[in-house]
Protein backbone atom coordinates (compact mmCIF):
# COMPACT_ATOMS: atom_id res chain seq x y z
CA UNK A 1 0.00 0.00 0.00
CA UNK A 2 1.44 3.33 -1.06
CA UNK A 3 0.21 5.18 2.02
CA UNK A 4 2.62 3.16 4.17
CA UNK A 5 5.52 5.01 2.54
CA UNK A 6 4.33 8.15 4.32
CA UNK A 7 4.08 6.48 7.72
CA UNK A 8 6.94 7.54 10.01
CA UNK A 9 8.53 4.91 12.22
CA UNK A 10 8.14 7.31 15.16
CA UNK A 11 6.52 10.63 15.89
CA UNK A 12 7.85 13.15 18.43
CA UNK A 13 6.98 16.69 19.46
CA UNK A 14 10.52 17.99 18.84
CA UNK A 15 14.13 16.98 18.29
CA UNK A 16 14.80 17.15 22.04
CA UNK A 17 12.45 14.21 22.63
CA UNK A 18 14.92 12.10 20.65
CA UNK A 19 17.34 10.73 23.23
CA UNK A 20 20.89 10.00 22.06
CA UNK A 21 21.07 7.35 24.81
CA UNK A 22 17.95 5.59 23.48
CA UNK A 23 19.25 5.81 19.90
CA UNK A 24 22.58 4.31 20.96
CA UNK A 25 20.79 1.47 22.80
CA UNK A 26 18.92 0.68 19.58
CA UNK A 27 22.20 0.48 17.69
CA UNK A 28 21.85 3.79 15.85
CA UNK A 29 25.22 5.07 14.68
CA UNK A 30 24.12 7.91 12.43
CA UNK A 31 21.44 10.56 12.01
CA UNK A 32 20.35 12.19 8.79
CA UNK A 33 18.39 15.26 9.79
CA UNK A 34 16.51 17.92 7.93
CA UNK A 35 17.29 21.54 8.85
CA UNK A 36 14.42 23.99 8.40
CA UNK A 37 11.51 23.53 10.83
CA UNK A 38 13.12 20.32 12.10
CA UNK A 39 16.14 21.72 13.99
CA UNK A 40 15.21 25.42 14.01
CA UNK A 41 12.63 27.70 12.45
CA UNK A 42 13.17 28.04 8.71
CA UNK A 43 14.03 31.72 9.14
CA UNK A 44 16.39 31.32 12.13
CA UNK A 45 19.98 31.61 10.89
CA UNK A 46 21.77 29.54 13.53
CA UNK A 47 21.41 26.86 16.19
CA UNK A 48 19.93 27.65 19.60
CA UNK A 49 22.03 26.97 22.72
CA UNK A 50 19.68 24.04 23.53
CA UNK A 51 20.22 22.55 20.06
CA UNK A 52 24.01 22.99 20.32
CA UNK A 53 23.83 21.06 23.61
CA UNK A 54 21.73 18.29 21.95
CA UNK A 55 24.27 17.92 19.13
CA UNK A 56 27.09 17.71 21.69
CA UNK A 57 25.18 14.94 23.50
CA UNK A 58 24.68 13.09 20.19
CA UNK A 59 28.42 13.35 19.41
CA UNK A 60 29.34 12.26 22.95
CA UNK A 61 27.31 9.09 22.29
CA UNK A 62 29.42 8.44 19.19
CA UNK A 63 26.54 9.10 16.79
CA UNK A 64 27.42 10.77 13.49
CA UNK A 65 25.14 13.50 12.08
CA UNK A 66 24.63 14.81 8.57
CA UNK A 67 22.22 17.62 7.77
CA UNK A 68 20.39 16.89 4.52
CA UNK A 69 18.37 19.87 3.29
CA UNK A 70 16.56 20.85 0.12
CA UNK A 71 17.61 24.43 0.81
CA UNK A 72 20.45 26.32 -0.93
CA UNK A 73 24.14 26.03 -0.01
CA UNK A 74 24.38 29.47 1.64
CA UNK A 75 21.60 28.68 4.14
CA UNK A 76 22.74 25.15 5.01
CA UNK A 77 26.46 26.00 5.14
CA UNK A 78 26.02 29.06 7.40
CA UNK A 79 23.99 26.91 9.82
CA UNK A 80 26.15 23.76 9.70
CA UNK A 81 29.70 25.14 9.58
CA UNK A 82 29.73 26.74 13.09
CA UNK A 83 28.51 23.39 14.46
CA UNK A 84 31.11 21.48 12.47
CA UNK A 85 28.40 19.22 11.07
CA UNK A 86 28.63 17.87 7.52
CA UNK A 87 25.73 18.74 5.24
CA UNK A 88 24.19 18.15 1.86
CA UNK A 89 22.24 21.03 0.31
CA UNK A 90 19.78 21.06 -2.59
CA UNK A 91 19.21 17.42 -1.62
CA UNK A 92 16.11 16.96 -3.79
CA UNK A 93 14.39 14.88 -1.11
CA UNK A 94 12.48 12.56 -1.38
CA UNK A 95 14.91 11.37 -4.09
CA UNK A 96 17.38 8.85 -2.69
CA UNK A 97 20.74 10.18 -3.86
CA UNK A 98 21.38 12.58 -0.96
CA UNK A 99 20.35 9.94 1.61
CA UNK A 100 22.76 7.42 0.07
CA UNK A 101 25.54 10.01 -0.08
CA UNK A 102 25.04 10.94 3.58
CA UNK A 103 25.29 7.28 4.67
CA UNK A 104 28.40 6.76 2.54
CA UNK A 105 30.03 9.96 3.91
CA UNK A 106 29.36 8.82 7.49
CA UNK A 107 30.85 5.44 6.58
CA UNK A 108 27.79 3.64 7.91
CA UNK A 109 25.16 1.20 6.76
CA UNK A 110 21.57 2.18 6.15
CA UNK A 111 20.31 -0.08 8.94
CA UNK A 112 22.35 1.93 11.47
CA UNK A 113 20.98 5.34 10.43
CA UNK A 114 17.74 7.17 11.26
CA UNK A 115 16.15 9.97 9.25
CA UNK A 116 14.64 12.88 11.19
CA UNK A 117 12.46 15.53 9.61
CA UNK A 118 9.27 17.56 9.79
CA UNK A 119 7.77 16.74 6.39
CA UNK A 120 6.02 13.61 5.18
CA UNK A 121 6.55 14.39 1.50
CA UNK A 122 10.31 14.88 1.70
CA UNK A 123 11.87 13.45 4.87
CA UNK A 124 9.56 10.55 5.74
CA UNK A 125 8.81 9.49 2.17
CA UNK A 126 12.49 9.77 1.21
CA UNK A 127 13.66 7.93 4.32
CA UNK A 128 11.07 5.16 4.02
CA UNK A 129 11.56 4.66 0.28
CA UNK A 130 15.26 4.25 0.91
CA UNK A 131 14.89 1.79 3.79
CA UNK A 132 15.62 3.99 6.82
CA UNK A 133 13.88 4.20 10.18
CA UNK A 134 12.09 7.57 10.07
CA UNK A 135 11.24 9.96 12.89
CA UNK A 136 8.72 12.72 12.20
CA UNK A 137 8.93 15.86 14.35
CA UNK A 138 6.32 18.56 14.71
CA UNK A 139 7.48 21.60 12.66
CA UNK A 140 9.32 24.11 14.87
CA UNK A 141 7.67 27.14 13.25
CA UNK A 142 4.02 27.59 12.45
CA UNK A 143 4.94 29.37 9.22
CA UNK A 144 6.53 27.84 6.14
CA UNK A 145 8.05 28.86 2.84
CA UNK A 146 5.89 28.60 -0.28
CA UNK A 147 6.77 25.05 -1.41
CA UNK A 148 6.43 23.72 2.11
CA UNK A 149 3.01 25.38 2.52
CA UNK A 150 1.85 23.48 -0.55
CA UNK A 151 3.35 20.23 0.79
CA UNK A 152 1.60 20.69 4.14
CA UNK A 153 -1.80 20.71 2.42
CA UNK A 154 -1.05 17.34 0.85
CA UNK A 155 0.40 16.07 4.15
CA UNK A 156 -2.81 16.87 6.00
CA UNK A 157 -4.71 14.68 3.53
CA UNK A 158 -2.20 11.84 3.84
CA UNK A 159 -2.30 12.01 7.66
CA UNK A 160 -6.10 11.96 7.60
CA UNK A 161 -6.01 8.85 5.38
CA UNK A 162 -3.45 7.14 7.65
CA UNK A 163 -5.65 7.91 10.67
CA UNK A 164 -8.77 6.57 8.94
CA UNK A 165 -6.94 3.33 8.25
CA UNK A 166 -5.87 3.18 11.90
CA UNK A 167 -2.18 3.34 11.01
CA UNK A 168 -1.35 6.24 13.34
CA UNK A 169 -2.22 6.46 16.99
CA UNK A 170 -0.77 9.80 18.07
CA UNK A 171 -2.71 12.98 18.75
CA UNK A 172 -2.05 16.22 16.88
Amino acid sequence: MMLKLFLPGEYVKNIFEISPTALKERGVKGIITDLDNTLVEWDRPSATPKLIEWFKDVKDHGIAVTIVSNNVEKRVKSFSDPLNIPFIYKARKPMGKAFRRAVKNMNLEKKDVVVIGDQLLTDVLGGNRNGFHTILVVPVASTDGLVTRFNRKIERRILAALKRKGLIQWED
